[in-house]
């Protein structure tokens, strides 16, 4: 049986990349093809998770990367690694649903954290989950990530970030301190 880091590559996402990604992170998040995997939102929001200006827009930024993920040349998963002082944020992770459940989500975490320490000195990795996502809390949190109670809004009304089919969505900050 292949193992979750058998032959991955990473790399950051070109331009060249932006259609793959966004499929990628639909197929991961929304419509019944995420149903395959763990990590679905269809049940709590419809519509999109992203578009190309969003990824072309966290490509492009000088204090974010986005880490490509690639197996037998093609892009398996990604995640975004956003520079901010003495923390790094940690968003738009997307494993493939056909491989979800297998470790690979695991790996590149950690590298990502790797990356982000090693890259700009970093203390602390951060990130928001829709709070109600309690399966996916908990995936992280036996990553080291933990509860802060601290809650933003979720952004209501704006369909970029896809439609609501309950009204009690927000996001929870986690943080990991990276040692």
């Amino acid at each position: 049986m292949e193992t979750a880091a058998t032959e991955l590559t990473f790399r950051d996402a070109t331009d060249a990349d932006v259609d793959e990604l966004v499929a990628l992170i639909e197929s991961a998040y929304r419509g019944d093809d995420s149903r395959a995997g763990w990590t679905t939102e269809a049940d709590i929001l419809e519509g999109q998770r992203t578009d190309p200006e969003g990824v072309l827009e966290v490509i492009e930024s000088p204090d974010s990367r986005l880490l490509t993920v690639e197996r037998d040349g093609g892009i398996v998963a990604c995640c975004q690694l956003e520079h901010q002082g003495e923390n790094a944020y940690f968003g738009m992770f997307a494993v493939s649903p056909r491989l979800q459940g297998a470790g690979l989500g695991k790996v590149i975490i950690a590298e990502a954290e790797r990356q982000a320490r090693e890259t700009w000195g970093v203390r602390e990795m951060q990130m928001t989950v829709i709070s109600v996502r309690d399966d996916l809390i908990a995936w992280y949190e036996r990553r080291g990530y933990r509860r802060t109670g601290r809650m933003t809004p979720f952004p209501y009304g704006d369909e970029r970030f896809g439609v609501p089919q309950r009204d009690d969505l927000r996001f929870e900050l986690l943080v990991k301190e990276l040692a």
